[in-house]
């Protein structure tokens, strides 16, 4: 019996040790020692899976130098990426450009001025010359495209023509062709008269280029058109006499200078001058 109970003392004082080391183990009981060697014993444990959460660090996403997707309407609008000076047939003028993104930019300009010399300074309405004097105020608001991305432009939007076109007529050797017929310049006096063109607003289109010489100076140049409808005239004899006037070889005729003025003016209107008026224009560039 006491054998017994020295061997489950031994069994449970083995088992908390023997397992971390296989030392030898002395039990005394009545003076008596008793040596027991133990026996190394494997502990097999069985891992739980354990979750492991890990918190993102926020990554700072980089815009490109040139990207306008950040951008509110109002920093848009109150910060214009570009303004140019250009001279053309549209007149002398400026424009404030707004990049919409990297290949489209809204742009806002006037153009004007006395620009009559640029289209010859004159023209005929059949047989009549004219001398031109103009005013030109061309109010404009238009996109600007670079489909391809790079120097290649092209441009539409509406112009608001507000153009005060005057003319004066020249006598051709002494007389004037009006309607077919020639009549003596000295009866009919001088033909003065107004052109204005019936469009209030004019769209327009244009293609170009537009190099960059450095990152903020620029050169450009367009080409294109304008429709401004058809054309109104005015125009009166200064100078005339007030009774029936003589035709070329001195017969007097059935007209007076009025008539022959209200005939030219249907001949300017019939000519429609500048209904189509061709755009070219130069200028430069600074962006900001």
């Amino acid at each position: 019996m006491k054998l017994i109970k020295l061997t489950a003392i031994s069994a449970a004082v083995l088992a908390s040790t023997a397992a971390l080391a296989a030392e030898p183990v002395i039990v005394v009981d009545n003076n008596d020692a008793v040596v027991y060697e133990a026996e190394p014993v494997a502990v097999a444990y069985e891992a739980e899976p354990v979750a492991v959460a890990y918190q993102a660090e926020p990554v700072a996403v980089v815009q490109p130098a040139n990207s306008y997707s950040d951008r509110t309407f109002f920093q848009t609008v109150t910060h214009p990426a570009a303004i140019s000076a250009e001279v053309g047939t549209l007149g002398y003028g400026a424009n404030i450009g707004w990049a919409l993104n990297d290949k489209t930019e809204l742009q806002a300009g006037w153009a004007g001025g006395d620009v009559a010399d640029l289209f010859g300074g004159d023209f005929d309405a059949n047989d009549v010359n004219y001398d031109v004097d103009s005013d030109f105020s061309n109010p404009y608001l238009g996109v600007q495209l670079r489909p391809t991305g790079n120097w290649f432009t092209m441009g539409a939007g509406i112009i608001v023509p507000d153009n005060d076109i005057e003319v004066t007529s020249n006598p051709n050797g002494g007389v004037y062709k009006v309607d077919g017929k020639q009549y003596n310049a000295n009866d009919v006096g001088t033909l003065k008269g107004t052109l204005d063109h019936r469009n209030k607003l004019a769209p327009y289109a244009t293609i170009g280029f537009r190099p960059n010489i450095t990152n903020n100076f620029g050169l450009f140049g367009e080409i294109g058109a304008a429709y401004m409808g058809k054309t109104s005239a005015e125009v009166n004899s200064v100078g005339g006499i007030s009774g029936p006037i003589r035709d070329e070889n001195g017969v007097v005729t059935g007209e007076t200078s009025a008539s022959v003025a209200q005939k030219a003016e249907k001949e300017l209107e019939d000519k429609d001058w500048l209904e189509w008026m061709p755009i070219v224009k130069v200028g430069a560039t600074y962006r900001f």
